[in-house]
């Protein structure tokens, strides 16, 4: 079956090979794909795999042949799921992939704050060490995270996963998530309020969906109920934060810091609001890229166009076929 991979990149730069879906299918990869060459590239496709180049209705319904998609990512967000059900044709996404790597990405944030690698890092390679009267120097406070507490809003398999780090180092868990999820078998850890979240963890980390009503929920009166020593993480999606409420809150020290991997436009624009805040520490949307994540990414997706070719599908995502 024609397939098409619009935008292969990030997941491929050259280290992740596509050979095994390349088996099952008459495969064109391009690294990326604008806007105004989506139709072009994917007139003939049955088959069609992106990450983050948005395919609207409009697009859906001008392609003719198009019998399946498999977003290259576990959030579908970038598919009109209804457009492509309308057409009868099954939407599949790659769950589970990421949560190792996603999971070492907060701590990696979260010690760096705790510890102050960079700064003082820096601070050594500036020669502060040198001139020090004393066999050691700290720029600022250090943190225990030994009786800490970590907030943890959503708790699907990445939170599970930040959960089980958190317990390790020896901090209280406390997680919000809107449906019932069984607990695990350390503790401290409770289930709690978003507010009541909020205003008891010394550390917040997101892991939860993109959906219309939580866009932009992390604004100011949410962050002006947080402890002026909190550090906020988010490594799930950018728009969960209204991003010049945050910045005001960093600039004027309502919070203690923040971590971000992933802002609301992406690449970061020049006029982000964030990206003149003091205390902040941004990466360019990396949480999920080792190759390990990246390699098991790969092999469900095979697995989903391997299922829809053997006339099934799974993971579906859109109710079209079986999940």
């Amino acid at each position: 079956m024609k397939t098409v991979i619009l935008d292969s990149y990030t997941l491929n730069p050259g280290d992740n090979p596509w050979t095994d879906l390349e088996k099952i299918c008459e495969l064109t990869a391009y690294d990326r794909t604008s806007p105004d060459l989506i139709l072009e590239r994917s007139m003939d496709a049955e088959i069609i795999l992106t990450n983050k180049t948005i395919l609207s209705a409009e697009t859906i319904n001008a392609l003719p042949n198009l019998k399946f998609i498999s977003v290259l990512a576990t959030g579908y967000n970038v598919v009109d799921l209804q457009a492509a059900a309308a057409r009868n044709i099954p939407v599949s996404n790659v769950p589970g992939y990421s949560p190792p790597s996603v999971a070492q990405h907060v701590f990696a944030m979260l010690l760096n704050h705790a510890n102050r690698i960079a700064m003082h890092d820096q601070a050594v390679k500036n020669g502060q060490w040198a001139e020090q009267e004393d066999f050691c120097f700290w720029t600022a406070p250090l943190i225990e995270l030994a009786g800490k507490k970590m907030g943890i809003v959503g708790y699907g398999d990445i939170g599970r996963k930040v959960g089980s780090i958190a317990n390790s180092f020896g901090m209280e868990v406390l997680v919000y998530a809107p449906r019932p999820k069984p607990a695990p078998d350390y503790k401290p850890f409770s289930f709690v309020p978003l507010e009541q979240l909020f205003r008891e963890a010394d550390v917040v980390s997101l892991h939860c969906p993109l959906t219309a009503d939580n866009e932009k929920f992390i604004n100011k009166n949410l962050l002006s109920t947080m402890k002026s020593n909190a550090y906020l993480i988010n490594t799930a999606r950018g728009p969960l934060i209204n991003e010049a409420d945050l910045a005001a809150a960093l600039t004027e020290g309502v919070i203690a810091g923040a971590g971000l991997d992933v802002v609301e436009a992406e690449p970061m624009l020049p006029g982000n609001p964030l990206s003149g805040a003091p205390r902040l520490t941004i990466t360019p949307h990396i949480a999920w890229a080792t190759l390990e994540a990246r390699s098991r990414l790969t092999q469900t997706t095979v697995a989903n166009v391997k299922a829809f070719v053997d006339g099934k599908t799974i993971n579906v995502v859109n109710g079209v076929g079986k999940a």
